[in-house]
């Protein structure tokens, strides 16, 4: 308590005293002392109070809520400025389809427009139909949402749109309406991506699965027991099923990459030693089509990565080198590094012509689909590729000449124990 309140208090508890005194000596009422007493206890309430006001609205003073957090005072530079920084553009119109308001958002969808959009007509800012005819329904008070806009100026880029409508003030005059744009374009381009997925999905699906149900069928019409085909039958089903067993793998791994639930642990591997147990699982593929592996990789050379992921991403390079060359052709593994680490699997096939190298990461994009069907590719592999370089902080490119060959360089960042290289066996001989 102030010491000013406590003088308050005291000077009206000798004045409630005198009031006592002075009615019970002139015989008056109980009813007047009662009423003394609350006029004088109102006015005191009525004086601490207007001092706490005066003090909560002095210069330099943040008035207090109930629970004692400082009350917040929206400015209208305070609302302007949270107007703007909304990701999603709002529009304010009149009855007369002019802009009355609008934020930064908002303004970066007219690509059109230099200045300020306040007091121009909407058709001044776009000749977009869906964004005219939003507005139009909501100054004649209809809601309208869900109204799909397309913008071309930087890029696509893909709105949803909600107009409301504006009442007037106190119901008189004329009304508006208010329009918020929300940016839809990375759930579209997501959309549109699982609708790629699962066309892709259900084709790769629907040609081994046809081609075992039809075979299936014939051997049991009777070819069964026709000894000269049905070991062919069967072999053509089991190829099937390992192919689809294949592609569902690469799909609950490629799936699992991208959501993260895939973990890398890098640490220090030495890669000569794991470059030759990668050939020596593929050898019988590379024996067959003529292929020589040379493995060029320096005997002393240490990488930072994840030793599984890193064997994953060799095979699936090697592999394809060794699928798409050309007879008696050369597959060179070898590295080199700088300010990261870099390996490159090299062929001496007929090379990928240059407008197919954007999309050759996408999921199963083909540059020759027969011929990667037929040797049994599943279009994911290098999509696999690219997300277990991405989760090393790596990054993995292309470079092709059609005719010539075809170059995969896989880059590593380096880690610090990279530069602690063991000697060599012929070093410490010559140093002793």
């Amino acid at each position: 308590m102030t010491r000013s309140a406590f003088l308050l208090g005291l000077f009206s508890a000798l004045i409630a005293a005198f009031l006592v005194i002075f009615a019970r000596s002139q015989g008056l009422p109980g009813s007047f002392v009662i009423i003394a007493l609350a006029v004088i206890a109102g006015t005191i309430t009525g004086i601490l109070a207007g001092r706490r006001s005066a003090r909560a609205s002095a210069p330099g003073r943040t008035p207090r809520s109930r629970d004692g957090e400082s009350a917040i005072r929206f400015s209208p530079t305070l609302l302007d400025a949270t107007i703007n920084e909304m990701r999603e553009g709002l529009l304010v119109i009149d009855h007369e389809m002019r802009v009355v308001a609008s934020n930064r958002a908002a303004r970066n969808l007219f690509a059109n427009v230099e200045d300020s959009l306040a007091a121009r007509r909407l058709t001044e800012l776009t000749r977009n139909p869906a964004i005219y005819d939003a507005f139009l329904d909501g100054v004649r008070g209809e809601e309208r949402a869900g109204v799909k806009v397309e913008t071309h100026g930087d890029g696509r880029h893909v709105f949803d749109l909600r107009v409301v409508p504006l009442q007037p003030v106190n119901g008189r005059g004329p009304g508006g309406a208010v329009g918020v744009f929300f940016d839809i374009t990375r759930l579209e381009r997501l959309e549109l991506i699982r609708q790629e997925f699962l066309s892709n999905v259900s084709h790769e699906l629907r040609t081994p699965l046809t081609a075992i149900i039809a075979l299936a069928e014939t051997l049991e019409a009777g070819a069964l027991d026709d000894r000269e085909h049905n070991r062919r039958f069967l072999t053509i089903i089991q190829k099937n099923a390992a192919r689809m067993h294949r592609l569902i793998d690469d799909i609950l791994e490629l799936s699992a990459i991208e959501a993260g639930n895939v973990s890398v642990t890098p640490e220090l591997v030495p890669l000569r030693p794991l470059v030759e147990d990668v050939i020596s699982s593929l050898s019988a593929g590379a024996l067959s089509r003529s292929v020589a592996l040379n493995n060029l990789v320096d005997p002393n050379a240490r990488v930072f990565a994840d030793p599984h992921r890193l064997v994953q991403m060799l095979t699936n390079l090697i592999d394809n080198a060794i699928k798409f060359n050309r007879e008696r052709g050369t597959v060179t593994i070898k590295n080199n590094s700088g300010e990261r680490d870099r390996i490159t699997v090299e062929d001496t096939g007929e090379g990928i012509p240059a407008h197919h190298l954007d999309r050759l990461f996408e999921r199963f994009y083909r540059v020759d689909r027969a011929r990667s069907r037929e040797l049994g590719g599943t279009g994911l592999g290098l999509a696999i590729v690219k997300h277990l370089a991405r989760a090393h902080g790596g990054e993995v490119t292309v470079e092709s000449r059609f005719g010539e060959g075809t170059r995969f360089m896989i880059d590593l960042p380096r880690s610090s124990l990279n530069t602690e290289q063991p000697e060599s066996p012929g070093k410490r001989l010559s140093a002793a």
